[in-house]
């Protein structure tokens, strides 16, 4: 690992971070301010009534229209590359999306006539880990057992997979980031597609929640190809295994842009079943100022290439400052993704609480030590996820500085 580490020194280094008085925040993926300021032509897309008109004819402005209006369900359909009539709008949230479609699925079942998974003695959803938080906390606020899926280069552990899969009933529900996945930046592989397209469920109420929120946000010219699970799932007679999730809200507004929800031809019937109890429709003028500014994906292309400009140079920061001030540091390991918003540092074991706290206590905040697994439970306290987007580059730099000296100080008390 090279040289020895002066703890001394480091403490010291450390204690004049503490007094600049800094408050630094790297705790979630958002957007910093300039990638918002991209999409300012999304305001002002309509100017008058005049412009509130869907190309049906639908008046936007009115009631109706629960599946979304036709322009925002084409794009999305090219963005997942399905049929447009197996793709449903709906409001700002894709993780509002969600959270609803494992809510029906556990009060009313995941279809007309199945059973509530609320009727079950146990339900349980695999969780592959290091994963994300808001998936593992909607699992928990409904009651539902969550077990960790290890996390391997390709994708989630298959084998494990599989194994509770074909033999666990109570297996309800799986967690999926596919591309460029949370917070590791892995892309899952065709092999990994292909093997949870081709599940044998012992459960017949089994879903998968493909949660594709990074289908188009990569850093590089062209984003990684993603196999397409549905058509996979298809030829198994699966098809229906699977609700797959995406969003605008990091391509134009995070808190104000539009989910979609693709699925089978019976998952749609079954989802506007219900969906019609809970709204008249999403926010149509909304999904028409989106579609006026992006009618195709060509649109949306161009418009991330602006995006990956933005933060590009953010994660180049991270890695440069990992790999000149931690490599060859004893169990000290980050990934290198191609795209997403996140990059993910394993520290030695028994340390990421430390290094988060400490880093803290000198004013740069980071997401929670356990956050990235089930309950918030590392079980060997490694993990920490990096969210390098939001702070401008200057204070990134600031935050890695006092991080990799947090990370530095930990190694050096192992020594």
């Amino acid at each position: 690992m090279g040289s020895k580490l002066n703890l001394a020194e480091l403490i010291k280094e450390y204690e004049s971070y503490k007094a600049l008085g800094l408050k630094l925040d790297m705790s979630r993926g958002k957007p910093a301010p300039e990638q918002l300021g991209l999409s300012d032509d999304v305001l002002g897309a309509l100017k008058t009534s005049a412009d509130c008109f869907a190309s049906d004819g639908t008046d936007c402005r009115n009631y109706g229209g629960l599946n979304g209006i036709s322009e925002a369900r084409r794009l999305f359909a090219q963005m997942l590359e399905v049929p447009e009539e197996c793709v449903i709008i709906g409001g700002n949230s894709s993780l509002n999306m969600m959270f609803d479609t494992a809510l029906r699925a556990y009060t009313h079942g995941v279809k007309k006539g199945a059973k509530p998974w609320s009727k079950y003695d146990k339900v349980t959803f695999l969780c592959p880990a290091p994963g994300y938080d808001r998936h593992f906390a909607i699992t928990e606020y409904l009651g539902i057992n969550m077990i960790a899926i290890p996390m391997t280069d390709e994708g989630p552990d298959m084998d494990v997979v599989e194994s509770y899969v074909k033999n666990d009933e109570t297996v309800k529900g799986f967690w999926c980031v596919p591309r460029y996945s949370n917070p590791t930046g892995i892309t899952y592989s065709d092999r990994v597609v292909k093997r949870l397209a081709a599940l044998k469920p012992k459960a017949d109420d089994f879903r998968v929640f493909w949660d594709d929120a990074y289908a188009v946000h990569t850093l590089e010219d062209k984003r990684t190809k993603l196999l397409n699970v549905l058509e996979e799932a298809k030829k198994h007679g699966n098809e229906d295994l699977f609700y797959v999730f995406t969003s605008t809200s990091k391509i134009t507004f995070a808190g104000a842009g539009i989910a979609a929800l693709a699925c089978s031809p019976n998952n749609v019937a079954a989802v506007l079943d219900s969906l019609k109890w809970q709204t008249i429709g999403y926010d149509k003028l909304n999904q028409l100022r989106h579609a006026k500014v992006f009618p195709n994906m060509e649109a949306i292309e161009t418009h991330m290439k602006k995006h990956a400009a933005l933060i590009r140079p953010k994660f180049e920061a991270v890695l440069k400052a990992f790999s000149e001030k931690l490599t060859g540091l004893a169990e000290v390991e980050w990934t290198k993704p191609t795209g997403g918003y996140f990059i993910s540092l394993d520290v030695p074991t028994g340390c990421a609480k430390r290094v988060v706290m400490m880093a803290k206590e000198a004013g740069v905040t980071l997401t929670p030590a356990g956050a990235t697994y089930p309950y918030g439970k590392d079980p060997v306290d490694r993990n920490i996820r990096i969210a390098p987007t939001y702070p401008s580059l200057a204070e990134l730099e600031k935050a890695l500085d006092v991080l990799c000296c947090c990370v530095k100080i930990v190694v050096a008390e192992k020594q």
